[in-house]
């Protein structure tokens, strides 16, 4: 009867630790999941540079005027017979801000060979417009848009997005997201050789 009662513990034991044992594994496996799922959600909240490829198009380009950082009021029929990329964009927008260095090497690049980047800051103070330029050594023309002038002009809210005025004033390429020295150099490139 006391081995009995000896076996009946210790099966009660065991069968108490195997239930704890697989408790144990069961919380450590759902913790396994909830870390792997938070580490994608984490990672699918960070800013991805990326480069997007454009979409080609053919219309018109819109009329639109604004103010330049130095307060004299400019077109986009101010740059006929050059090729033009609007780029919209924004001081806060971190896809905006990393493709500022590339737009800035392309256009120091082939500003002679009649290519011009007009930026236009969607919304922002002057005073931090200013600031932001200065930091990021920005040379080509940079436009105010406090009323949303250019994303409604070509009917695309989302920034950064861009799009590339041939020579004649035609929209030729539209982006929307960062865009990479490879695709400038490989859809741009080819339209400064076009008269």
């Amino acid at each position: 009867m006391a081995k009995n009662n000896y076996r009946r513990k210790k099966n009660k034991y065991n069968n108490g630790m195997n239930f704890i044992l697989g408790v144990g594994l069961v919380l450590i496996g759902l913790a396994s999941i909830l870390m792997l799922q938070g580490t994608k959600n984490s990672s699918a909240s960070q800013p991805v540079s990326r480069s997007v490829t454009p979409v080609e198009v053919n219309y018109p380009a819109p009329e639109l005027s604004l103010q330049n950082i130095n307060g004299q009021s400019e077109s986009l029929t101010d740059y006929q017979d050059q090729v033009v990329l609007v780029n919209n964009w924004a001081t806060w927008c971190p896809p905006c801000k990393a493709e500022i260095p590339t737009l800035e090497a392309y256009y120091k690049t082939h500003k002679v060979n009649g290519f011009v980047i007009v930026g236009v800051e969607a919304g922002e103070s002057q005073k931090d417009v200013l600031k932001f330029v200065q930091e990021h050594d920005m040379t080509y023309p940079v436009w105010f848009d406090l009323k949303n002038a250019a994303t409604n002009a070509f009917h695309n809210e989302n920034l950064p997005s861009s799009y590339v005025i041939d020579r004649k004033g035609i929209v030729r390429l539209a982006w929307v997201g960062e865009i990479s020295q490879e695709m400038l150099e490989k859809y741009v490139t080819p339209l400064l050789t076009e008269n």
